[in-house]
């Protein structure tokens, strides 16, 4: 399956318009968005930004009512109430009504989680790194990946608010080797990069995200994952 992923937006609505014509051009068969919608440089005081962001996302959820949505950090901490840099005191209660309307609009709830797999391919907004799975999970769910996930995305705050989860964990700076990289392709965001890169079993492409003086960072370019042969492609 060719899968178009959408990395972190950080309030970019125009993000959607670009997925939704290269849906329409045929380029894959289903997206997937590793999230971080909220929060950018500068802009906490933007609610109206926050709001046509989130509402530009649910009305993709709409056009393309198969697409898999995944969980960043930077939408996770208003609900978990947890402060971090780019947080916006104004914003709580609009990102936390508008994850719930996404989350009300999908056709299963569950698409709406922290991980997600297609074929043998994990997606998620950071990365699932081997050491979590040992260290939060029973020592029998390590080789039943299906259990892994269900347990995972079952988790709240205290077990995913931590450096190494699948929302915070940065495998491109990090010793700490991914969860079982021979059987498993995982594509992440979180991390900014200048291009689509792929190391090992890790496809990066946090390829939107800005600096402080908005100037991007990455090639904002849309990678299409072939789900069986493991190869990419981008597109803008």
């Amino acid at each position: 399956m060719r899968i178009l992923v959408i990395p972190d937006v950080h309030l970019k609505p125009w993000m959607f318009d670009r997925a939704s014509d290269l849906m329409k051009e045929k380029k894959a068969d289903r997206a997937v968005c590793l999230m971080d919608i909220a929060d950018d440089w500068n802009q906490s005081l933007n609610i109206d930004l926050y709001n046509r962001t989130y509402e530009r996302a649910i009305r993709f959820a709409a056009e393309y009512p198969d697409t898999l949505w995944c969980y960043g950090n930077h939408d996770l901490c208003y609900p978990w109430n947890r402060r971090e840099s780019g947080y916006s005191t104004y914003a709580p209660w609009t990102v936390c009504e508008k994850l719930k309307i996404l989350k009300e609009s999908l056709r299963d709830p569950g698409q709406l989680a922290y991980i997600h797999k297609i074929d043998n391919v994990l997606f998620s907004h950071a990365g699932l790194a081997d050491e979590y799975v040992r260290q939060y999970l029973p020592a029998e769910y390590y080789d039943d990946i299906d259990g892994i996930i269900a347990a995972i995305n079952s988790f709240g705050s205290n077990n995913l608010w931590q450096d190494i989860s699948p929302i915070w964990f940065r495998p491109q700076h990090s010793v700490l080797k991914m969860y079982k990289p021979g059987e498993f392709l995982q594509v992440v965001g979180h991390t900014p990069v200048e291009s689509v890169e792929r190391k090992g079993n890790l496809i990066s492409c946090d390829v939107f995200s800005t600096d402080d003086a908005g100037r991007p960072i990455g090639s904002q370019e849309f990678p299409v994952i072939d789900t069986i042969h493991w190869d990419y492609g981008v597109y803008r």
